[in-house]
């Protein structure tokens, strides 16, 4: 419970043709709101904070008409393009960070659970700077989506990455923390791995989460892929070494081989079959294709890395200042 006074939260939703559920959205957002503010949870300052990620349907226009209607409860970002997930909530981040005490990340769709913001916010005055959001169970899911998503936490775990395990981007930051996000420049974001770098103290809270409310999933399986690549390449250098390992691992199976095919031929048994050495070749091929493909992969984001262009380019602020807009453009 606050000990002086209530803190300003700031809400970060991202938002991409979300025109089917933002109404609904807005309204249980609200609804939460008012909520915590007579129970002197939040301060009237708090706002909700919809960033529009290049929407192609109404949804710019819905969250103008939600500010105009009700300017105490709702705020609006609009990225001149279309910049991506993490970069949409990096950028309402970014622009809310010097007007609130803490904010919470959550996507539109409401498959997050809203009461949990409750738990959040009460694990913020007993001093946590970061409360992470975590799922605790998939039962929702398709076995399918269940087993690559179980996996890819897995994978980036061995690959070193400090990522919380069934955590995507429903959490609350301090405004500390917030203010040292700022200073991660890199272009390629994977938030789930950048904020447990930061540190401070964080906690856990658990909730069910439920169906899409309305419209359909914006991450099908290639942008998952890709997602879940970037965060391995972002974070963890462990498949170069993977290559010098199967390297070495291939050498000496060649030598091994080598040593097999001399023995065989001077006992007099004959040669070793021709398919057997396609094989091997076709193995050591396969196995080069896949290094180079590899080391292109991080000298790529290298490349786009040292050319430093914005992240995302902010193209209207509704109930912020030209200033706040232009000093987040990063």
């Amino acid at each position: 419970m606050p000990s002086d006074k209530a803190r300003i939260l700031y809400m970060v939703v991202p938002c991409y043709n979300e025109e089917e559920v933002l109404g609904e959205t807005a309204r249980r957002l609200k609804a939460k709101y008012e909520q915590l503010i007579a129970e002197n949870l939040l301060s009237e300052a708090s706002r909700i904070v919809f960033v529009n990620d290049g929407s192609k349907d109404r949804t710019w226009q819905m969250i103008t008409e939600l500010h105009q209607s009700e300017p105490q409860y709702f705020s609006g970002i609009n990225l001149a393009h279309n910049a991506g997930h993490q970069n949409a909530v990096l950028a309402g981040l970014m622009t809310v960070k010097d007007h609130c005490d803490m904010a919470i990340t959550m996507d539109a769709d409401l498959q997050d659970d809203i009461n949990t913001i409750d738990e959040m916010v009460k694990k913020y005055y007993e001093g946590n700077q970061v409360v992470y959001g975590v799922r605790n169970a998939r039962d929702t899911d398709t076995f399918f989506k269940r087993f690559t998503a179980e996996s890819f936490y897995k994978l980036m775990q061995c690959m070193g990455a400090d990522v919380v395990y069934n955590h995507a981007d429903y959490r609350l930051m301090s405004r500390r923390v917030l203010e040292e996000l700022a200073n991660f420049r890199e272009v390629h974001l994977f938030l789930r791995g950048m904020v447990p770098l930061i540190g401070f103290q964080s906690c856990n809270v658990y909730y069910a989460r439920s169906e899409r409310f309305a419209g359909e999933s914006k991450y099908p399986l290639k942008k998952m892929l890709h997602f879940a690549m970037n965060g391995i390449l972002s974070f963890s250098t462990k498949p170069l070494k993977l290559i010098t390992a199967a390297g070495c691992v291939l050498t000496l199976m060649s030598i091994f081989a080598l040593l097999w095919s001399l023995i065989v031929m001077l006992a007099g048994h004959g040669e070793m079959r021709c398919s057997g050495t396609l094989c091997s070749i076709w193995l050591a091929g396969g196995l080069q294709l896949i290094a180079l493909g590899i080391i292109g992969e991080y000298i790529g984001k290298i490349y786009e890395e040292v050319k430093a262009r914005p992240r995302y380019i902010i193209a209207d602020v509704l109930n912020q200042s030209d200033e706040a807009a232009s000093d987040s453009q990063k």
